[in-house]
């Protein structure tokens, strides 16, 4: 379990910050020019709205057949 977080977090880190550099950073710089600020704020209502939706959706009651 520790590994599997590990690798994940390792793969995907260097991803999701050149995204949200890309996105920060000024328009001559070759980004988007939103702003560190305003690009934190829209990821983290991202990131607690899909943790909201999954902590608060029903949980699946299906049963396999043996």
């Amino acid at each position: 379990m520790v590994a599997a977080f590990w690798i994940s977090y390792v793969l995907t880190r260097p991803l999701g910050a050149s995204f949200a550099d890309w996105m920060g950073v000024s328009v001559p710089r070759g980004g988007l020019g939103w702003g560190t600020g305003p690009v934190t704020v829209a990821w983290a209502v991202v990131i607690v709205a899909l943790v909201g939706y999954l902590a608060l959706r029903p949980r699946s009651t299906e049963l396999t057949a043996s």
